[in-house]
């Protein structure tokens, strides 16, 4: 199987514009976020037991999931998140896998949130490339992007691990503080590195 690095960081560290780079140099790469939003899409394959677990009105005109409202009862009822995850994790892990062992690339990026706290992925990861930058960006970012307050963006990183443990347990790691410019960089970098890996 070729080389699989598994690419992480916190929510708002700019995991999605650092894939985004090594798929423009030719490195394969499977979104576990994307999978799950294919999924939880209209008529997407997880929307039918989340209407059975859930009720009609997570289900939006569409019939893709409200993600607004399951967004605020996650946020407030901790076994209603535990209920989504035991729905989705065992699809989107099947399907990350499949994309991850039919890639035909030199070698794949698997981007995974959650990568480190479930080690769902570990028989395929032979290394761990983490994005970081500091806290009050990660903060920002996602306020900005996702139309969330600060509350919530700090209740979703504390289900997330906590930055230092994070970064222990990477083997390569990428500092989004800077420049887009910067980040190409660094991407880059590793790149060149993950092709000599993958061929050794």
């Amino acid at each position: 199987m070729a080389l699989c690095v598994g690419l992480t960081g916190g929510i708002g560290s700019g995991k999605t514009s650092v894939s985004r780079i090594f798929a423009e140099l030719g490195a394969g790469v499977v979104d576990t976020d994307e999978i799950s939003h294919t999924l939880t899409g209209p008529a997407g394959m997880a929307m039918e037991a989340i209407r059975l677990a859930f009720g009609d009105e997570f289900i939006a005109p569409d019939g893709a999931l409200d993600r607004a409202a399951m967004r605020t009862l996650i946020f407030t009822d901790s076994t209603a998140k535990a209920r989504l995850e035991a729905i989705l994790h065992p699809m989107i892990r099947s399907r990350a896998l499949l994309a991850t062992l039919q890639s035909e690339a030199p070698y794949t990026m698997l981007v995974a949130p959650l990568l480190l706290e479930t080690g769902s992925y570990e028989e395929v990861v032979k290394r761990v490339l983490v994005v970081d930058c500091e806290e009050r960006m990660q903060i920002m970012r996602t306020m900005q992007r996702a139309s969330l307050s600060e509350e919530q963006v700090r209740a979703i990183m504390a289900n997330q691990l906590p930055r230092k443990a994070r970064l222990a347990r990477a083997d390569d790691i990428i500092v989004n503080n800077g420049s887009l410019d910067d980040l190409r960089e660094q991407v880059q970098t590793l790149h060149q590195a993950y092709l000599a890996l993958a061929k050794s």
